[in-house]
């Protein structure tokens, strides 16, 4: 399991640099409070350094109505 510890290191800062750039991006603050607001700020942790080369995610999300 020798391959398995630079593997987290990379992991922890590829998040990392991801929360970086939504943190850039004003998503903690400013950030709606809905699962697009969350989504967003998931997707662009994730992107990690793709941010950084032109990644730009976005989440919509469209909740059903409910019935009158």
């Amino acid at each position: 399991m020798r391959t398995a510890r630079p593997v987290s290191v990379l992991l922890l800062i590829w998040l990392v640099i991801g929360a970086i750039a939504a943190g850039q991006r004003r998503y903690y603050t400013e950030g709606s409070e809905n699962c697009a607001g969350a989504g967003t700020i998931i997707v662009t942790i994730l992107a990690g350094p793709l941010n950084y080369v032109g990644a730009n995610p976005k989440v919509s999300c469209h909740l059903p109505q409910p019935s009158q």
